[in-house]
């Protein structure tokens, strides 16, 4: 069951790497209420971004999804 979410894991570490490489990311085991709670963290500053698990498990194959989480990556980033 662990396991559902490592390709969607695996698949935002690379989002966020694409997009700065400096930024260091910590994505829970498991999601809270649905939500996986990820933390961005840059130069010391934090963000913490709110990702679905749908999502998370989604990121992988679907084109539509990725767009839409490597933009909210984008305006997390965007803001450090």
């Amino acid at each position: 069951l662990m396991g559902e979410f490592d390709a969607g894991k695996e698949k935002f570490l690379q989002v966020v790497k694409s997009i700065d490489p400096a930024v260091e990311v910590v994505i829970p085991v498991v999601p809270s209420r649905g939500i996986f709670l990820i933390s961005l963290t840059k130069a010391g500053q934090r963000k913490f971004l709110t990702i679905s698990e749908d999502d998370i498990l989604d990121l992988p194959e679907d084109p539509d999804i990725l767009k839409k989480v490597t933009g909210e990556v984008q305006g997390s980033i965007a803001t450090f």
